[in-house]
């Protein structure tokens, strides 16, 4: 029996539900109107973070934060907006074990991210410490990798970059300062031969401060990556930090 009819009996006996308000399903496991209030991240931004701008400027533009503090990643993009809308599908994913939602979320990131993809020679995925990987049976980064992994034909190296340390949930810290303090020197790369003179894509679900990708990256260069970018499926994005 094939994967697509096995799955056409599952959706009859169970029932697809939107991911944001549990009602019949409409695109990509959202009804329309929790789909219509997602925010897609696809207008301009800035030219390193991503951080959205509320109009288009001229030429290659940064936000004030790169500006005065260049990060350790070379560019970071988004799909969407992490809010209300959004959390629900990401946390389901996370937390739930919707691994279903794997090929839809690599779909979208191949297309916000196909620049990024068209220049990367190997995915590596923001790594769980392997406690938290054992209790929650799978690392929902890493299967995201894996698949644009496969979608692209780019090398997927899971073991790339490992957690050393294990630390607190980055969600239990207070603000960016902890967050920071948090992953510092939590991440090293094992093997540097296997990332040395790579352009190398992070993949993660969630930017919120930047602190995980940013100590990421910095673990990355430090063993000799040549670039390293950023992918996520969602960002934070404050009112305050956009620039208008």
């Amino acid at each position: 029996m094939g994967e697509n009819v096995v799955k056409a009996l599952l959706d009859l006996l169970f029932p697809p539900l939107c991911l944001g308000c549990r009602g019949a399903v409409g695109q990509a496991g959202f009804c329309a109107a929790c789909w219509s209030a997602l925010t897609f991240l696809d207008g301009p931004g800035c030219a390193c973070c991503g951080l959205p701008f509320a109009v288009a400027l001229e030429g290659e533009t940064f936000c004030a934060g790169c500006l005065a503090k260049p990060p350790a990643f070379d560019k970071a993009r988004a799909i969407l907006a992490y809010d209300d809308n959004s959390r629900s599908a990401i946390l389901a994913l996370k937390h739930a074990d919707r691994l279903d939602l794997v090929p839809g979320f690599s779909r979208w990131l191949s297309r916000t991210g196909r620049t990024l993809l068209d220049d990367c020679d190997l995915i590596v995925p923001v790594p769980l410490h392997r406690f938290r990987l054992w209790r929650r049976r799978y690392n929902q980064s890493a299967e995201l990798a894996r698949r644009l992994a496969g979608d692209w034909k780019r090398n997927y190296d899971p073991f790339a970059l490992i957690r050393a340390r294990a630390t607190a949930s980055q969600g239990a810290m207070s603000g960016a300062k902890a967050r920071r303090r948090n992953v510092l020197g939590a991440f090293k790369v094992p093997d540097p031969a296997k990332v040395q003179g790579k352009r190398v894509l992070l993949l993660d679900d969630v930017l919120t401060t930047g602190a995980t990708v940013e100590a990421c990256a910095r673990a990355l260069k430090r063993a000799g990556a040549e670039q390293v970018h950023v992918l996520v499926l969602a960002r934070v994005v404050k009112a305050s930090d956009v620039l208008i």
